[in-house]
């Protein structure tokens, strides 16, 4: 069984951002990555949560 911790700031940050980015895009237009984000939403979504389950199992990150 793997030993679990918790994940570090910058991986936070980064699911979070990429989480808001694909609500955000639900309702906004959004100038930069929107064209992007808007229709790959799943995708960043599981990126986001993947990203914070690697956080999660990894110990160094």
């Amino acid at each position: 069984m793997p030993k679990l911790s918790s994940p570090g700031a910058p991986i936070v940050l980064l699911s979070l951002v990429l989480a808001g980015l694909a609500i955000a895009s639900l309702y906004w237009r959004i100038p930069v990555v929107g064209h992007y984000v808007a229709p790959h939403r799943f995708w960043a979504l599981a990126i986001a949560y993947g990203a914070l389950l690697l956080g999660v199992l990894s110990h160094r990150l």
